[in-house]
């Protein structure tokens, strides 16, 4: 995704900040605003926010269940099969 054409200045946000969450909502693309020729900050719709918070969210339980592998903290699947077919018994 080339983000050169959802560049724009802060005095555009500022004259135009309706249209600019109208078209965030629409496009669902982030928009970079500038201050004196300068990335300052991006914007972007709440969907695509909310989105971004659970991938990361996985990607965070994906590192640490990686880490756990790389230090030898996993147990062979025939005794947690066995662990949850003994909860289950009693549940």
């Amino acid at each position: 995704m080339s983000l050169a054409r959802h560049i724009k200045p802060i005095s555009y946000l500022k004259a135009n900040a309706a249209h600019v969450l109208d078209q965030l909502a629409e496009d669902r693309t982030p928009l970079v605003i500038t201050q004196n020729g300068e990335a300052k900050a991006v914007i972007q719709d709440i969907a695509s926010f909310e989105e971004s918070q659970e991938t990361m969210a996985l990607l965070k339980i994906l590192a640490l269940g990686n880490r756990e592998v790389e230090e030898g903290k996993t147990k062979p699947l025939h005794e947690v099969a066995a662990r949850l077919r003994a909860r289950k018994a009693v549940d």
